[in-house]
């Protein structure tokens, strides 16, 4: 296995594969011509396999359209205005002979209007740069084939990267997220909004198409998922029918009839009013899904549209969970059950460049693939919004309890830096147009500004949310979606305030200093070792250099060591509290204040999804995390120091960012090797960068591992209670619970604490030696390689080096 594939799988958060991918001998080449037998061996679990075929098919295509432009021999390149114009102004002293294609221009007038009158441009800059890899790329290729040149394609190659943020949306029915993002992206018509009745049940992902049409991507579950889904929802509709003559009381569980509800609208979404004649092997046959062939082939659907009004009138049917289908009007097949993600795309949306809004149901998915894709995006965001009615935002409770179960996925467990609160319909009152125009402006201004008081105190009673997240991170903002778009009072509505969000999201800077800083590296190493000299001074400065990388590991090892130290000291006290409260918790699941005869239903539900009960209008019954929550309470605080989702301090991401060779004090003493430690000061920020996005991505992992081996160590007893039948029922379930727990909970605690302090010393390791492998290697290549068949590129890296100075002082003036 070469650099390229550990790099991509630490880059996408694959680390713990990369063994087999190493047993299997996986390099670049066969990497790219992995087929799904392939991939399923070497991943056997289908959620990061899901993942990396989703990345490897993007990367495919990029790969592809780099071939298109990177691997073209220079003589059948036409001639670039960009090396013309920026060789124009280089010294003519310094600068050598450009190949016949890449001449200089004589026209200096234009060069100097490109270098000193058109404005600092992040995309002008990114753009250049790119254009000379592609160039230095081709002549490479050209080059005999050995350690450095291969080393040199290769980074070029991991040069490209596509930032890209997510900010999930919020909020319950009615609340007007669809209105909000509309009118954030300036998109009046493009998500569908209907009535209280019709809400979205699907997640949908925003984003900015860079074809001019507007398309959506309809993503599905498979057909064994709803093969599954259907026969569960029909059998539990016959039991619950059966059952109701044993409870002629009337004393029913209130979400038994959500779930009736909910089971009662997915089988008539999709097969009509008349699904009760329906039999259960019926419900796969191909006709029902005429309209969807894709469903059944298990691909994506797209489908292309000319105008926002047409593309939310073509996805209302993926997306729309309407009770009152077909009511006075011909009834149609709504698809919304089958599909698992609706993906947009507007043309013309610059805000949207690298962000994606994702329109979130509050509490996941009964169905495991939804609800995992849910988890998995909750925990990817950066930001999130959530939105409420202001007329009663301080109070809503769906509001809160959204925030507060999923605090744990977006904090420690995910990568959100920011919570905005959003109050929507700022502009309602009663009565409203009775006032004069400045008796209403008066009334919004009022009403803003106590409503972001009460929102904010009430933020303050969330102990366990600020475990995750501290006031800083919290921001409240009141909006009129109708207003800003039409209205007489737009400007007061914080709707730019919103878009000046996405658009700091949208803010490239990094990824383009970080591509802009590594062309300038790989071309400072070409030039510096087609210069190097050889004898005791090389030798001197590598003797340096390995000095301080070896006293810089040491540093980076204790740190980490601290931290692990701190960590099994937190989960020591956790795993005692576990198992001196864990039973009283338990009771709380299996025997609550407030339950009817048919609570067995409710239970049964729990121990057939793992543990996990998902009402539709209730709370969440998780028992795991129930039973993990002592365990993560003890190490909550302690994690988010290690792990800070803001800034660059911390245990982990502090010392990596301090990591340095020293090597400007070295270039002022000795002389003749300023470009080697150029490349390798580049080098330095690149493995930083990239160790920074490793320790956000793994640690979810590391948090995540308490619930997960919790969850693990209860199937047994899950699986043994999902098999009782009607006759006590309940008692069954509850005593196999209790016992289970009672019986593991010595060892099971003990488990999860090994099982998290494992997977922290694994990243720990990794840290390490990532840090070693890559310092070694680019040390090893700056001065003791022997493989100067390489081209000359003076002219090039002068370029890139005006290009760079010019980045680097925007961004400090940014800044400052």
């Amino acid at each position: 296995m070469d650099d390229f594939v550990r790099d991509k799988l630490r880059q996408w958060g694959l680390s713990a594969w990369i063994y087999r991918f190493r047993d299997q001998e996986i390099d670049t080449e066969s990497f790219f011509g992995l087929e799904d037998e392939d991939i399923k061996d070497l991943i056997p679990k289908v959620g990061p396999r899901v993942r990396f075929k989703r990345r490897l098919k993007s990367l495919r295509q990029q790969h592809k359209q780099n071939q298109e432009t990177e691997f073209v021999p220079p003589e059948e390149m036409e001639t670039s205005s960009y090396l013309n114009e920026f060789s124009a102004s280089t010294s003519g002293t310094a600068k050598r002979k450009l190949e016949p294609e890449f001449e200089s221009s004589e026209e200096k007038p234009a060069a100097k209007q490109h270098c000193g009158a058109v404005p600092f441009s992040e995309a002008r800059i990114l753009s250049d740069v790119k254009k000379i890899m592609v160039h230095i790329h081709s002549k490479l290729f050209q080059q005999d084939n050995n350690k450095l040149n291969n080393f040199l394609k290769n980074e070029i190659t991991k040069l490209s990267t596509d930032k890209r943020e997510m900010v999930g949306v919020f909020g319950k029915t009615g609340a007007g997220k669809s209105s909000l993002i509309n009118a954030v992206i300036g998109q009046a018509n493009l998500l569908p909004i209907g009535d209280l009745n019709a809400c979205t049940s699907v997640m949908i992902k925003v984003e900015a198409n860079m074809e001019d049409k507007y398309e959506a991507e309809i993503e599905f579950i498979t057909k064994e998922e709803w093969q599954d889904e259907v026969w569960s929802m029909w059998q539990y509709l016959c039991d619950h029918k059966d059952q109701e003559n044993d409870d002629e009381d009337g004393c029913q569980d209130d979400s038994d009839d959500n779930d009736d509800d909910d089971y009662e609208n997915k089988l008539s979404a999709l097969y009509g009013k008349d699904r009760k004649q329906t039999k259960p092997d019926e419900f796969m046959d191909p006709k029902n899904f005429r309209e969807i062939p894709e469903f059944l082939q298990s691909k994506t659907k797209t489908l292309t549209f000319h105008s926002a009004e047409m593309l939310s009138e073509g996805i209302a049917k993926y997306t729309k969970n309407d009770p009152k289908q077909g009511e006075g009007k011909k009834l149609k097949r709504l698809y919304w059950p089958l599909v698992k993600c609706v993906t947009v795309k507007v043309p013309n949306i610059p805000l949207l460049q690298h962000v994606t809004l994702v329109d979130l149901p509050g509490n996941g998915d009964r169905n495991k693939s939804r609800d995992q894709m849910w988890k998995e995006i909750v925990g990817k965001c950066s930001t999130v919004w959530i939105v409420a009615d202001i007329t009663r935002s301080a109070s809503e409770i769906e509001s809160w309890q959204i925030l507060k179960s999923t605090a744990s996925l977006m904090g420690n467990g995910g990568e959100c830096q920011n919570i905005h609160f959003i109050c929507t319909k700022s502009d309602v009152f009663e009565d409203f147009r009775q006032h004069t125009a400045e008796d209403r402006l008066n009334l919004i201004l009022d009403r803003n500004m106590n409503t972001k008081l009460a929102v904010k105190e009430e933020f303050k009673k969330l102990h366990n949310v600020k475990k995750h997240f501290s006031e800083d991170n919290f921001e409240v903002f009141t909006v009129s979606s109708k207003e800003f778009l039409v209205g007489e009072l737009k400007e007061h509505s914080e709707i730019p305030k919103l878009q000046k969000v996405l658009q700091d999201l949208n803010d490239c800077h990094s990824e383009t200093l970080n591509y802009v800083s590594g062309a300038y590296g790989i071309l400072s190493l070409i030039q510096g070792t087609s210069l190097r000299g050889t004898g005791g001074k090389t030798e001197d400065v590598y003797d340096e250099l390995e000095k301080n990388k070896n006293s810089q590991l040491e540093l980076i090892k204790k740190s980490l060591d601290e931290t692990y130290s701190d960590f099994e000291k937190c989960l020591n006290e956790g795993v005692e509290k576990s198992k001196s409260c864990c039973e009283n918790t338990l009771r709380t699941v299996l025997y609550p204040r407030r339950s009817s005869r048919a609570f067995w239903r409710t239970l049964q539900c729990v121990v057939q999804n793992g543990g996990i009960y998902k009402p539709r209008k209730k709370q969440e019954i998780n028992l795991n995390m129930k039973l993990t929550s002592p365990l993560a309470n003890s190490i909550d605080e302690e994690f988010r120091k290690t792990f800070p989702t803001k800034g660059k301090n911390g245990p982990f991401n502090g010392v990596i960012n301090k990591f340095s060779l020293d090597t400007e004090k070295l270039k002022s003493k000795y002389s003749g090797v300023d470009l080697l430690l150029n490349f390798l000061k580049t080098e330095e920020e690149k493995i930083q960068s990239e160790l920074n996005k490793v320790i956000r991505d793994r640690k979810k992992t590391v948090y995540n591992s308490l619930t997960k081996t919790i969850e693990e160590s209860m199937q047994e007893c899950y699986k043994k209670s999902a098999g009782f039948s009607k006759t006590d029922t309940l008692k069954n379930i509850r005593e196999t619970i209790e016992t289970h727990v009672k019986k593991s909970k010595d060892t099971m605690f003990d488990k999860a604490k090994d099982v998290m302090l494992t997977e922290l010393k694994s990243l720990e390791d990794d840290i390490v030696e990532s840090v070693k492998s890559t310092m070694e290697e680019c040390l090893e290549l700056s001065f003791r390689t022997d493989d100067h068949s390489i081209p000359d590129v003076s002219t090039e890296l002068g370029i890139v080096e005006k290009l760079y100075d010019e980045l680097k002082r925007n961004t400090k003036d940014a800044v400052n």
